[in-house]
């Protein structure tokens, strides 16, 4: 037998996270992920968005979501850009497994939506310019694992 998950948000409350840091890069994420979700049957009364001050604050908010098990899925939308210093490298890995530790703890899915980058042209590029929107990416991975978890349970 062979299992997958459909892309579908219809009847699914989904949790948006988003960072403020490098805000004009994360809007178009939320834009491109919100779309996207409408698109595939979400209603916007099913979609709630929570800014944080950056993203290593993104699993905190992402683990208290989660346990209000009131959501079928966590969109996480954020954008790390590469400083002069070792900085970045710190916020990007503790924020993915922060994410992935929320993710295996409490068994919602959670997409990682997250831009890590080394210049603003290539974040850019990577949230609606010439690589696409990759808060439109998060948002088709999780309905699908959203789907997926159900057909499993």
């Amino acid at each position: 037998m062979e299992y997958r998950g459909q892309v579908t948000a219809k009847g699914k409350k989904v949790a948006i996270i988003i960072s403020r840091f490098n805000e004009t890069v994360s809007v178009r994420l939320l834009e491109g992920a919100s779309e996207t979700l409408l698109q595939h049957g979400a209603t916007e009364s099913a979609l709630d968005v929570f800014w944080t001050p950056g993203s290593f604050e993104i699993p905190l908010v992402a683990s208290a979501i989660a346990r209000k098990d009131k959501y079928d899925g966590i969109l996480a939308l954020g954008c790390i850009i590469r400083g002069e210093t070792p900085h970045f490298d710190y916020i990007a890995a503790e924020t993915a497994k922060g994410l992935a530790r929320v993710m295996m703890d409490s068994g919602v899915p959670v997409a990682f939506g997250i831009i890590t980058a080394d210049t603003m042209d290539q974040a850019v590029d990577r949230a609606g310019g010439k690589h696409g929107n990759k808060g439109r990416l998060a948002a088709l991975g999780l309905m699908e694992m959203m789907d997926l978890l159900k057909v499993i349970k």
